[in-house]
């Protein structure tokens, strides 16, 4: 598995994904966990573009015999797999480490060993019920700003030419 680079000006989040999935409840536990992935690939995929954070989302592959790990970027974040017998808070704990002169890292688990390991390797600890709403004020944000767009976008197709350049030029 290749190595990740870490700049000390840079923000990151890592996301323990299969203790969010577990805690938020919002994903139908009757479908495959795949397709479970991918819902929450998709949503932090959407919360990454209105956040100033790289974030990183984790699932663990320590029962998949001879998994060597993998990362994918996807949708502008990175999807890491971990290599057999590793689990994502092992990972998260390693990647830490490495991490040492980096600030503002943050992770996203309810796994209370977890969190206190965070805090004691320098990072900040967000519980799954924390994160949750973090990603649904996101979405609020992405919905208001889309009803503005679309407001302004009417308003555009209703003024002729002439009057939109007045308009610009009035800095309006």
């Amino acid at each position: 598995m290749k190595r990740l680079n870490y700049k000390k000006s840079e923000k990151y989040l890592f996301v323990d994904g299969y203790n969010i999935i577990n805690a938020w409840g919002s994903f139908d536990k009757s479908i495959p966990l795949e397709d479970q992935r991918l819902q929450l690939a998709d949503v932090l995929s959407e919360y990454a573009h209105t956040v100033d954070e790289k974030v990183i989302v984790v699932f663990d592959a320590y029962m998949v015999k001879k998994s060597a790990g993998a990362i994918y970027d996807y949708k502008g974040i990175l999807v890491v797999f971990t290599k057999e017998f590793e689990t994502a808070d092992h990972y998260i704990e390693r990647q830490l480490s490495e991490m040492k002169r980096v600030k503002g890292v943050r992770v996203a688990t309810s796994d209370n060993i977890e969190q206190q390991i965070i805090l004691s390797r320098g990072g900040v600890r967000l519980s799954a019920r924390e994160f949750q709403v973090e990603v649904e004020l996101s979405k609020q944000k992405i919905s208001t700003k889309q009803k503005v767009l679309k407001k302004k976008a009417e308003l555009t197709n209703r003024i002729d030419d002439e009057q939109l350049n007045k308009l610009k030029d009035m800095n309006l």
